[in-house]
């Protein structure tokens, strides 16, 4: 197997200290991909290759810029075979989830060559005669984004994509779980031709990460950071950052409630929680994790969820002959049979699944959970979901809201006007009404509240993010001052 290196302007080299670390297939345990294990040198060296190609970068003109992103886009949906392969080695991810990643990347690289000629200012008027007054966004410099492994394209692209359309170079540190997929980003951008050191691909032995990001973001030349992930490591990477006085965006844990009103059309609410709560496994920052429901339906909802959830086929994504492959890791199986001991213990009902097989768990659904159990609470990230009841508009939002998260969340009810009120007071970044909790399109503001994180990507709003709100004035000559 040949060693995955890093990507430091434009140039594939290794570790400074010629360090590697493996990752290992979670079904099989073979060396999935062996990779260069970055350091703190390697962290500079690839700031310090950002910075440099700034300015070139920065100067290019929005067309040209927008025309090596398109580039960049094409290619990678050309490259979609080799996406899937890297993804279902390295995070047990299915053939389609993988071509979904691939599709989605695509398009947010498109978005983000139309946001060039987008990143825009305007006119203010001043109070001082002979005096206009601009507001103009300007690209910051470097900017790191951190990836995690379960959407690993989409989060990989997204993490750069914006912040490389409003001019700024970029660094991304490879998540460890999929050193291969995160690496191939950067190898499509380097196709592309984006420039020497305007892409940069850092990926580092989980032991190192500290030292490494520590390093990124301390460097002069980093001015954001943006992390998707925990919400345990978001609070470092914030804290981090703040010693630095840097900006960051952050888009962490979630526990997405779907709720369901006493006039649901039932089939339609079955159909989006159970694609909202299976999907790849469960392992998506958006998965329904809590079906909160009417009491007045709840029996009726929960026999044909049951029902649907016990007919998912689970299997080796390697064979492609059922809807649920693997889990990331052992230790997401573990947490799983923690959660459904505990509540079951505690008096919920297992209407479904419950059982896995080494990596490859059942699609599992618990009944009657109260907050007096750990699923209430905790984000499982794995394939279960849990049924909280209540009674009446006000109980039911009060229960989606009784969670530290606030990312996604959806509502089903056939009095859409009804269904609008109780999405406005549901205290989430994103609710659906009459849809799952897990949708995303490249051009919508992405984001959460609550110990979801905080800034969002996604369209306009992620050139917010990524650009320096500046005022320059012009005034005329022979100005009267007081002194």
């Amino acid at each position: 197997m040949n060693d995955l290196q890093l990507l430091i302007n434009d140039q594939a080299v290794a570790a400074s200290n010629g360090a590697t670390f493996e990752r290992h297939n979670p079904m099989t345990g073979a060396v999935a991909t062996r990779a260069a294990a970055a350091g703190v040198e390697d962290a500079k060296a690839a700031a310090d290759a950002a910075q440099a190609a700034f300015p070139g970068w920065a100067a290019l003109g929005p067309g040209e810029r927008r025309m090596r992103l398109l580039r960049a886009a094409d290619i990678l949906a050309e490259r979609v075979d080799e996406f899937v392969a890297a993804m279902m080695e390295e995070t047990g991810s299915t053939a389609p989830w993988a071509q979904f990643n691939v599709h989605l990347a695509s398009n947010m690289l498109r978005e983000a060559g139309a946001l060039t000629t987008q990143v825009s200012g305007e006119v203010l008027p001043s109070d001082k005669p002979g005096t206009t007054v601009l507001a103009v966004r300007q690209p910051v410099g470097v900017v790191v984004g951190i990836a995690p492994w379960n959407a690993p394209v989409i989060l990989g692209v997204r993490a750069i994509a914006t912040p490389l359309a409003c001019g700024n170079t970029v660094i991304l540190k490879a998540s460890e779980i999929c050193p291969k997929t995160h690496h191939l980003i950067g190898d499509v951008l380097s196709q592309a031709g984006l420039g020497k050191g305007v892409v940069n691909i850092i990926t580092n032995d989980p032991n190192d990460a500290p030292q490494v990001v520590d390093a990124l973001i301390a460097h002069p030349a980093v001015r954001r950071i943006n992390f998707t992930g925990s919400t345990r490591v978001g609070r470092i990477i914030a804290e981090t950052a703040a010693r630095h006085l840097k900006p960051a965006l952050l888009e962490l844990g979630g526990k997405a409630p779907l709720v369901v009103l006493d006039d649901a059309n039932l089939d339609h609410a079955v159909n989006a929680a159970i694609f909202g709560s299976f999907m790849h496994q469960g392992q998506i920052c958006m998965s329904t994790e809590r079906l909160v429901v009417d009491e007045s339906v709840a029996d009726e909802f929960v026999r044909k969820f049951a029902e649907r959830a016990n007919a998912l086929t689970v299997g080796d994504p390697a064979e492609g002959k059922a809807p649920l492959g693997s889990v990331v890791d052992q230790s997401t199986i573990d947490r799983c049979m923690e959660l459904i001991q505990d509540a079951v213990g505690k008096g919920a009902r297992l209407v479904a699944g419950g059982k896995a097989n080494g990596t490859l768990m059942q699609a599992t659904v618990l009944d009657g959970v109260t907050d007096a159990m750990r699923i209430y609470y905790e984000e499982s990230f794995g394939p279960m979901v849990c049924v909280i009841r209540g009674k009446g508009v006000d109980d039911l939002v009060r229960l989606a809201n009784d969670t530290e998260y606030g990312l996604a969340s959806a509502v089903f009810g056939h009095d859409v006007t009804r269904a609008i009120e109780v999405a406005k007071r549901i205290d989430a970044g994103i609710c659906h009404i009459n849809g799952p909790t897990v949708h995303d399109e490249a051009h919508v503001p992405f984001g959460g509240t609550k110990n979801s994180g905080y800034g969002r990507f996604g369209g306009k709003a992620g050139i917010a993010e990524f650009t320096e709100l500046r005022q320059i004035t012009i005034e005329q000559g022979g100005q009267q001052y007081p002194f």
